[in-house]
């Protein structure tokens, strides 16, 4: 067999023609015109390896690596956490209800689980968005007269902190902004800053129940603003908007064309009395994504199933948004299809009865954590209406011997074994953050160990020599 290279080219479908032409011929290089090697082993045609450049190992993070920055984790990762060993820790921390034991699931969402295993119908690989079966049975569970959903406006995620992930990546570009709250959940920023997006922080305002700051809000909208997120209730306030509240906001995204990414993962955790419709249904324009799953409402966080509901009666998002979501869903393949097997059964078959009892606990450990804290001298919790956490605000004047919550928690843990998230880990310093799931008897301890501490390093307000000469 004569020493002749051969280029195949694949155009379409079909393999077409080959070159008689030898190596040496080839612009006299033996490189093709289109500046690949050749190499004609035994007949065969390769493609010959490039030299490499690189002398020695040299292997680096990408820059979105570099990029991604967790708050919370490099806070806390940074403090100085020696608890006190003469008394158990009691971690008021982690936004987590299954840390304690005391917040099981219920039977029936067991029940699903085991039904879809026994099925063996769920072994294998889902589509990327979710099976149909499943999406419509969320599509159904959430739908109402006002915010109408089908199956294709449902896109089954891997965990809410997945669906958030895709709905920022399906509206933002590098360089544009998103408008965050503050405090707010630390992904939003974590995820942003990675992809190259300017997070501008919009100010909740405490003495209003964390409702939006809504002249602030709309003095940062620009023409690079693509998205604006909404929590509530809300993490880490435990604030619930009502009815025209969430009207006002709509309205600022409606005037400047912005769209709304509404995280609703403690959907329905609302306290009774409070009433918070999703924003969809009150929405006429605005076209939103709404992000949800089973993690909090339905105590099974590990089981990492989120949704993405769209809404979008006119047509704004259009084909393009939903063809996004559905190639964004594709670069890992989908939800657990276990659990989507599950879905249909957890959403039907749950009673209302467990929801209730989740709230009424809830309630009840905010109601014992503001009431006793609201009687230390120094501290100013704010009630939460929903979800499962309420902030106290630190008067820093009267505990001279911190410089900010960060120390003032640190040494909490110190002396009385008791964990709270500082609020600079949500950009809003000055405050704390208590999680209210650990049983009753616990949650009555630690405010007994806080309002300890607080006696111990509380200062009144001294007055000044202006005070005194007036």
């Amino acid at each position: 067999m004569d020493n002749k290279s051969y280029l195949v080219q694949m155009n379409g479908n079909g393999v077409h023609g080959k070159s008689t032409v030898s190596a040496k011929s080839l612009n006299g290089k033996g490189v093709h015109g289109n500046g690949i090697h050749h190499v004609s082993v035994n007949g065969s045609f390769y493609p010959a390896k490039a030299k490499s450049r690189r002398q020695r190992w040299e292997v680096k993070p990408s820059e979105m690596a570099n990029n991604t920055f967790n708050p919370i984790r490099a806070i806390v990762d940074g403090m100085k956490l020696t608890p006190n060993p003469d008394k158990p820790m009691i971690a008021l921390s982690i936004g987590d209800p299954t840390v304690f034991g005391n917040l099981p699931t219920d039977d029936a969402v067991l029940q699903a689980m085991k039904d879809a295993i026994d099925s063996q119908k769920y072994n294998g690989y889902a589509p990327s968005v979710g099976y149909l079966k499943s999406r419509q049975a969320v599509a159904n569970f959430f739908s109402c007269p006002e915010a109408p959903l089908e199956a294709e406006d449902v896109i089954l995620t891997s965990g809410c902190s997945q669906a958030i992930d895709l709905a920022i990546s399906v509206l933002c570009n590098p360089g544009d902004n998103i408008l965050v709250p503050c405090p707010g959940f630390s992904l939003y920023k974590t995820l942003a800053v990675s992809m190259g997006i300017e997070v501008k922080l919009y100010n909740l305002l405490p003495e209003k129940s964390w409702e939006v700051d809504l002249q602030h809000l709309e003095s940062l909208i620009d023409e690079r603003t693509s998205c604006l997120i909404v929590t509530n209730p809300s993490n880490p306030c435990g604030s619930v908007f009502n009815k025209e509240h969430l009207q006002k906001i709509l309205k600022v995204a409606s005037k400047h064309c912005v769209p709304i990414l509404a995280d609703e993962i403690y959907s329905d955790m609302v306290f009774p009395g409070c009433n918070s419709p999703s924003m969809a249904s009150l929405s006429s324009d605005v076209p939103i994504l709404s992000c949800g799953g089973l993690a909090k409402r339905w105590l099974v966080p590990g089981w990492r199933m989120g949704w993405i509901l769209i809404h979008d009666r006119n047509d704004i998002f259009g084909s393009q948004i939903r063809q996004g979501l559905v190639k964004l869903t594709q670069r890992i393949l989908g939800a657990c299809s276990i659990i989507q097997g599950a879905l249909e059964n957890i959403l039907n078959n749950t009673p209302q009865s467990f929801y209730d009892n989740t709230i009424s606990f809830l309630k009840s450990n905010s109601e014992i954590c503001f009431n006793e804290l609201s009687i230390i001298p120094g501290l100013n919790p704010v009630m939460p209406s929903g979800a499962m956490y309420l902030m106290v605000g630190i008067n820093m004047d009267n505990f001279p011997d911190f410089k900010n919550d960060v120390e003032f928690t640190e040494q909490l843990v110190t002396e009385q074994s008791v964990f709270c998230l500082p609020a600079t880990a949500f950009e809003y310093p000055n405050f704390f953050r208590i999680v209210v799931t650990l049983p009753e008897e616990m949650m009555v301890e630690a405010c007994g160990r806080i309002r300890e501490f607080c006696e111990r390093h509380y200062r009144p307000h001294s007055r000044n020599s202006n005070d005194l000469d007036q």
